[in-house]
């Protein structure tokens, strides 16, 4: 199977085109802005190094959250548009199970990512299989949830927010998933329509006084 993956939802744009698990070609650059203008380049960019035409996609995964608002949905919106395009599935990825399966481990991960207001995005893993759903908890909960595992390997762009409960851990700090583990995901995954995976509303809010005349 050929998978196209993109991710935006964190600190970086990456694309990866991957056959039967290995990867054929990626591409990613750190970046918190941006991403809009850069993500078809680099996805024509990967399928040119890849020496693959778009028509041999088989499925199309995207990062879906949790993550920046603006980021996830411009990487939701050009891989919708692009299976629309090709007639071909789109598969939703999680951005902290992207993540974990970043890492080659098959014990015990916590992955984390700030998500601001003294809270953070916490998941939790073992030999691959998640053992905690999308959390997002104040710093005090997420640490005491880590220091309950007791030791691990803890990754993700939000590492350092636990390094008081990090006793035990392994640090790997990640500031996006590899792109090439967020197609294997999607390589794996059932079919379903990808959806935004929001813990929390956004920050802005809309004003709802009018202004004077």
């Amino acid at each position: 199977m050929i998978v196209l993956a993109v991710d935006t939802c964190l600190g970086a744009c990456s694309v990866a085109l991957v056959d039967k698990g290995a990867v054929v070609a990626q591409a990613s650059e750190p970046m918190t802005r941006g991403h809009q203008e850069r993500l078809a380049p680099m996805a024509r960019e990967v399928m040119i190094a890849a020496g693959v035409g778009f028509s041999a996609i088989d499925r199309i995964g995207v990062t879906v959250g949790p993550g920046s608002f603006t980021g996830l949905r411009v990487g939701l919106a050009f891989a919708k548009g692009l299976a629309l395009a090709l007639h071909r599935p789109c598969i939703g990825v999680g951005s902290l199970e992207a993540l974990a399966a970043s890492l080659e481990t098959t014990g015990p991960v916590a992955a984390v990512i700030d998500s601001g207001r003294g809270q953070a995005y916490l998941q939790t893993f073992d030999a691959g299989a998640t053992t905690s759903q999308p959390l997002v908890l104040p710093l005090e909960e997420a640490q005491a949830v880590l220091a309950a595992l007791g030791g691990g390997v803890l990754t993700g762009p939000g590492v350092e927010l636990l390094s008081a409960a990090a006793a035990g851990f392994e640090i790997a700090a990640l500031a996006a998933p590899a792109p090439g583990a967020v197609a294997r995901l999607a390589a794996a995954a059932p079919v379903a329509p990808p959806t935004p995976l929001y813990l929390r509303a956004p920050d802005a809010k809309i004003s709802t006084k009018s202004k004077a005349a």
